[in-house]
C-alpha cells in the first residue's frame, strides 16, 4: 500500500508536538523564532556543517568562515586574450576587480581569489600574479610558462581598498597598510611550497625546482618579475599612508614623523577574525 507523502513542515510539526509539552500548533510554529542555520530536526548535535566539513572554501565553523572567489586558469587566460587584463603589468586583486567581472565583498568575509587548476594544460601566458590561495596545479602551470605567482594576505580594510580603488581615493582615506596574517593563516603564507609572500627567497627557489621535478617539466632560467609589492603595500607604487587626489592627479605622502612611522614600520597581525 502506498504511503502518504508528508512535507518537511508537517514532519517538523509532528516532532515539535511530540517533544514539546507546550503544545505548539502550526500557527505558533510559523510565528516563532526560526532555528539557526544548519539545524536538522531531531538531530541537534549534528548540523550540516558538521556532517559535511570537507568544503575547502570554509574553515572552522560556519559562523567564522573564510570564502575565496574561484578563478580558473582558463578564465584568466580568456581575460588576457580579450584584453581585460594586461599580462605585461602585475596582476593582483585591484587588476582583477578592475575588469568588473568579479565581485568581492570583504564585509561578508570574502578574502580574495582562489586560483584553480582548470585549464592548466593549455595555459601559456607569462604573467606575474598575486592571489590569496592557489592549488599546486595552478602554481605549476604559471611557473611552467615562465611566470611568477605569490599568495598574499589582505585584511578586510586593505581588501576593500583594493576592490574599489576609485571609491577609496574619493573618500579621502589614506591608503591602509596591509596587516600580517592571523595566527591561523601564518604558516600557509610562510610556506614556500604555497609561494607565500612571507617565505624566504632562497626557499622559494628550491620549492620552484622541487615542484618542477614532481610535475615533470623544465623550468625557465629566469622567472618574470614585473613588480613586487612590500608586505604592507596594497597598490603598486603607492606607499601606505598616502592620500591620492584624483582631481589634482597627485599623491600626498605623510610628513609627520609619528604618522610616517605608523604606516611604514607597523606590521601587526590581523586579529579581527581568527
Amino acid at each position: 500500500m502506498a504511503q502518504r507523502v508528508t512535507s518537511s513542515a508537517e514532519r517538523a510539526l509532528r516532532i515539535v508536538e511530540k517533544s514539546s509539552r507546550g503544545g505548539h500548533t502550526r500557527g505558533a510554529l510559523q510565528h516563532a523564532a526560526k532555528p539557526p542555520l544548519g539545524w536538522i530536526w531531531g538531530n541537534f548535535f549534528q548540523p550540516w556543517q558538521r556532517l559535511f566539513p570537507g568544503e575547502k572554501y570554509f574553515n572552522a565553523d560556519i559562523n567564522i568562515r573564510r570564502e575565496y572567489v574561484p578563478l580558473s586558469l582558463i578564465e584568466l587566460s580568456r581575460l588576457i586574450d580579450l584584453g581585460w587584463v594586461d599580462p605585461s603589468l602585475p596582476i593582483d586583486v585591484a587588476a582583477l576587480c578592475r575588469t568588473r567581472k568579479f565581485q568581492i565583498k570583504p564585509k561578508l568575509r570574502q578574502c580574495g581569489f582562489d586560483l584553480t587548476g582548470e585549464g592548466a594544460d593549455d595555459f601559456s601566458h607569462k604573467i606575474d600574479i598575486e592571489v590569496q590561495y592557489a592549488s599546486q596545479t595552478a602554481i605549476s602551470a604559471i611557473e611552467k610558462a615562465g611566470g611568477r605567482i605569490r599568495v598574499a594576505y589582505y585584511d578586510p580594510d586593505s581588501l576593500q581598498a583594493a576592490v574599489d580603488p576609485k571609491a577609496w581615493f574619493m573618500s579621502g582615506h589614506p591608503v591602509p597598510a596591509r596587516k600580517a596574517p592571523p595566527p591561523s593563516l601564518l604558516e600557509y603564507y610562510r610556506n614556500p611550497s604555497n609561494r607565500g609572500y612571507l617565505a624566504e627567497s632562497a626557499e622559494l627557489v628550491d620549492a620552484r625546482k622541487r615542484l618542477a621535478l614532481v610535475m615533470g617539466y623544465d623550468i625557465p632560467d629566469n622567472e618574470i618579475s614585473v613588480g613586487e609589492k612590500g608586505p604592507t603595500q596594497v597598490f603598486h607604487g603607492i606607499p601606505p599612508g598616502a592620500v591620492v587626489s584624483l582631481t589634482d592627479r597627485k599623491i600626498f605622502l605623510p610628513t609627520h614623523p609619528v604618522v610616517r612611522d605608523y604606516y611604514q614600520k607597523s606590521f601587526v597581525a590581523d586579529k579581527q577574525f581568527p
